[in-house]
């Protein structure tokens, strides 16, 4: 009669398995992109925007006022320092009587070109929602249900619709205009009026909103940095965990 022997238990653990190293260096990969790839989009877009910048103003700046005039190496963001120096110069001139009425004589003459007109119209009336700091246009954030019934989309509350688009539009409701960004670019989207009764109001920052829609999702508000470092702790705790010899265990007789 056969009698079957009980395997032998070794005291030396098992040698670490490719898998094991793979997948360890998969996770410090993973927490280097983590750290590495925000900072690195983040100076890449403000780089972007200082040479488009300076590639606009550079062409007005004289020879004799370019720091490559006097440096063997050309000086990035020399132009959008004029272009802020320039701006502040304007506001400060156009707030006085004789700048009023320079920028007055202005728009009379572009109010009187009929395609340039509605452009500038309507640029102006953006420009000074946006920036005026007087307006709650695009500061609320809510919810509505879009695009079917049980599908509810974040959109950003903007101001009532003008009284020609109130009276034409159906119903008693209080209707509200309010834009629905799309994922993950955020400047893109869908405008519409909407029952004021219909909107659920967020308790969330429009950068909050904002962020949640470029990470479709995966970034949820309220999270704050400690949170994603102990994140990141964990992960990679996991990770050593997962890659760590075992003990020898004793294998069981049936």
């Amino acid at each position: 009669m056969n009698e079957t022997l009980p395997p032998m238990i070794s005291d030396e653990p098992p040698p670490e398995t490719p898998r094991g190293v793979m997948a360890r260096l998969r996770a410090y990969f993973l927490t280097g992109l983590i750290v590495a790839g925000p900072i690195a989009i983040t100076f890449y877009l403000t780089w972007w925007f200082v040479t488009w910048v300076d590639g606009i103003v550079r062409p007005f700046v004289p020879l004799v006022y370019r720091p490559e005039t006097y440096l063997p190496f050309g000086l990035p963001g020399s132009g959008l320092v004029v272009a802020v120096v320039g701006l502040t110069l304007l506001g400060f001139l156009t707030a006085n009587l004789i700048g009023r009425t320079l920028v007055d004589l202005g728009e009379a003459l572009l109010g009187r070109m009929p395609v340039v007109r509605a452009i500038y119209r309507g640029l102006k009336q953006v420009f000074e929602t946006l920036f005026s700091g007087k307006g709650s246009s695009f500061r609320r954030v809510g919810l509505v249900e879009f695009p079917s019934p049980g599908m509810w989309s974040i959109v950003l509350i903007s101001q009532p619709p003008s009284v020609e688009v109130a009276s034409s539009l159906p119903g008693e409701d209080e209707f509200i205009s309010v834009f629905l960004p799309c994922a993950p670019n955020p400047t893109t989207g869908f405008f519409f009026y909407v029952p004021k009764s219909k909107i659920i109001d967020v308790d969330m920052s429009a950068e909050d909103a904002a962020t949640l829609i470029m990470s479709a999702g995966v970034v949820q508000p309220g999270g704050d940095a400690q949170k994603k470092v102990n994140a990141l702790a964990e992960m990679a705790n996991a990770a050593r965990v997962a890659t760590a010899p075992q003990s020898p265990t004793a294998a069981k007789v049936e």
